[in-house]
């Protein structure tokens, strides 16, 4: 193995040329470098300043939420505009109307005068079970909350020939007229809903192999039942008495009539 040589110089300030003082570190052949003696200070670590590490990472967190920031903007821009692609649901429920057109059955002429309408909601509350069965096994309850109106109307079609009797100068009128009728009730589907409904397990595991698909048209059957009789009961005949002879009195005025009587037959 072969050795580099080094370099000693020796400084003796005794007076003894031989004793060696200091020994400088040995380079390897080749170009010499020269190297800066380093003080105190330069040797020393260098230590962090407090507190900058703690500025440094808050200033990167709110660099972050700007970032994310911006790009939830024009993300929610983008589909604002409609420039983002929106993408459907593939299990999406989807509707198909399938219904045949229209088809007119009849034409009915009128003759009739509505006189006044009546606007009702009621709650039904119908409730199917058997005796000594629990409820959880069998049972049907629906709470309906059904909305339906009524109009009163006077049938001019049924007015006799004598029903109008002009008196012989000409100044006064009489006129009979039949006495007032109610329509059916007819539900608002808009307004009418089902509030609630329970069902036994046996009647849901009929749905399944026996479903009915009339099942509600017994609550709305009764529903239509009571709006009527709570309609006979209101006096909507009687408003619609009054409004008729309004009517009548005042068109047969404006023709001349200074006395205008306007009778209903008994009911």
């Amino acid at each position: 193995m072969s050795h580099t040589p080094r370099t000693v110089i020796t400084v003796s300030t005794s007076g003894d040329m031989n004793e060696p003082t200091r020994e400088f570190p040995e380079y390897p052949r080749g170009r010499a470098i020269a190297e800066k003696p380093r003080t105190d200070a330069e040797t020393e670590p260098i230590e962090p300043v407090e507190g900058e590490g703690g500025r440094r990472f808050g200033r990167s967190l709110v660099w972050l939420v700007v970032i994310v920031g911006l790009i939830g903007a024009v993300v929610l821009g983008s589909r604002v505009v409609g420039l983002w692609p929106h993408f459907r649901n593939p299990f999406a429920q989807q509707q198909t109307d399938r219904s045949q057109p229209p088809l007119l059955k009849s034409i009915q002429d009128l003759s009739r005068f509505t006189a006044a309408e009546g606007n009702f909601e009621i709650v039904i509350d119908l409730q199917k079970n058997r005796k000594y069965v629990p409820d959880f096994l069998l049972n049907e309850r629906t709470l309906f909350v059904a909305a339906g109106s009524v109009e009163s109307y006077v049938d001019f079609s049924t007015i006799s020939e004598g029903a109008i009797v002009v008196s012989a100068d000409g100044k006064s009128v009489e006129v009979k007229l039949p006495a007032p009728q109610l329509t059916g009730a007819r539900l608002d589907l808009d307004r009418s809903y089902v509030f609630a409904e329970q069902r036994g397990l046996l009647n849901r595991l009929g749905d399944v192999f026996n479903g009915d698909p009339n099942r509600q048209q017994q609550t709305y059957k009764l529903a239509q039942d009571r709006i009527e009789a709570a309609a006979r009961d209101s006096g909507l005949n009687q408003r619609a008495e009054e409004n008729t002879r309004k009517m009548l009195e005042g068109l047969l005025r404006s023709l001349g009539y200074t006395t205008v009587t306007v009778t209903f037959a008994a009911t």
